[in-house]
């Protein structure tokens, strides 16, 4: 299996920024831009999930929701609107209006931050098109992420709705973690496409590396999807011990898989969700210490280690939250660092491929972009 042309021999020779796609660096810095946004938008996500907020907004107006609640009869009409749902009914009879306001701050300024974060992506994004900044592979990722941006909105509708369905409290864990991990899939793009537009070029790792290096935010993405499943089912309130659970290093079967179909043990038993979540935890740190130590031994080892720092670090942070039984603070940090390990391996990934120096388009050739109907060229 091969996953770049480049022998490692193929050493790729530095050259400074200025002679690459001109504004090379200014796609970078929005690039990264939008991927700090992003985990901005998983962190108030989270806590909009932890503290109950999610359910509080029970209507999708893309574009007219941006305004809030104005007047005491808008608010009046508004918590009418919650107190008509299950959650209210079931969980929330006793909250007033001035708890409920609380409540819907969280899930608009969640709803919000999505906005502007795409606001952010688009209009630098025709800037650029237009301008002749993005190459031909950086202009098909942009696209595919800006496609999967929008479908990531409609994700988050589907799961509010789920979350407003006659006998439900919360979300559907499905589709929670389905939203957490389309984002992620959003930000692992966006880190790969900003580290292949550094300035200089990079040698391509060994093959064997290369390999391992691209395996890992695989497998921290399958983590996620995970965890977002702990998250949806509030699995992490159960068996709050380690390393065994209750007195148990695996719950026997008659828990672990006690409900018809089987397939809904995967997703419904909480048991089973969160041993699920612990043993693939154990995987990805045997990985990233068994890559590590591949990396040194092949003299490339800075960033490998880096990536095993911070995975045995997430580890820890795990287990601490699961101790504590979830408070705010350790469930929210333990989601946002999860992105900090996606974006330290999506970063090792993408330069262990290797790099080569980005070239100026050749005088008389129209770039990609929209700039000749401009009348201009890049």
């Amino acid at each position: 299996m091969r996953l770049s042309t480049a022998s490692t021999a193929d050493r790729f020779d530095a050259v400074p920024a200025g002679s690459g796609r001109p504004g090379r660096g200014a796609v970078r810095a929005w690039l990264y831009l939008l991927a700090v946004l992003v985990v901005a938008m998983v962190a108030v996500g989270g806590a909009t999930r932890l503290t109950g907020s999610g359910l509080s907004i029970t209507e999708w107006r893309p574009v007219t929701g941006v305004v809030p609640p104005l007047s005491a009869a808008d608010w009046a009409a508004e918590f009418d609107k919650y107190r008509d749902t299950p959650q209210f009914r079931i969980l929330n009879q006793g909250i007033g209006l001035d708890g409920f306001k609380t409540l819907y701050w969280w899930e608009w300024g969640h709803r919000l931050l999505g906005r502007f974060v795409g606001l952010v992506f688009f209009l630098p994004f025709a800037w650029f098109w237009w301008r002749g900044m993005l190459g031909r592979r950086l202009l098909l990722g942009l696209l595919g992420l800006g496609l999967l941006g929008g479908l990531q909105g409609a994700i988050g509708w589907i799961m509010v709705a789920s979350g407003l369905q006659p006998g439900m409290t919360a979300v559907a864990p499905l589709k929670l973690a389905l939203h957490l991990t389309t984002a992620s899939l959003i930000l692992a793009g966006l880190v790969w496409l900003a580290a292949g537009t550094r300035a200089r070029a990079l040698a391509p790792a060994p093959e064997p590396v290369r390999i391992v290096a691209c395996l890992l935010p695989a497998l921290v993405l399958v983590q996620i999807w995970l965890g977002g499943l702990v998250a949806g089912s509030k699995a992490g309130l159960l068996y709050n011990t380690w390393p065994d659970m209750d007195g148990m290093l695996v719950p026997p079967a008659r828990i672990l898989f006690d409900k018809v179909p089987f397939i809904e043990n995967f997703v419904d038993n909480l048991a089973l969700v969160q041993l699920n979540h612990r043993l693939f935890a154990y995987l990805v740190v045997l990985a990233a210490l068994a890559h590590a130590a591949q990396a040194v031994r092949s003299g490339v080892g800075g960033r490998a280690m880096g990536v095993a720092t911070l995975v045995v670090a997430q580890m820890g942070l795990g287990i601490v939250t699961l101790l504590l039984q979830v408070p705010l603070w350790a469930g929210l940090a333990h989601q946002v660092f999860a992105m900090a390990v996606l974006i330290m391996a999506t970063v090792h990934a993408r330069l262990s491929l290797g790099v080569r120096a980005a070239r100026a388009p050749a005088e008389g050739t129209v770039p990609i972009g929209l700039e000749a109907l401009a009348g201009r060229g890049a």
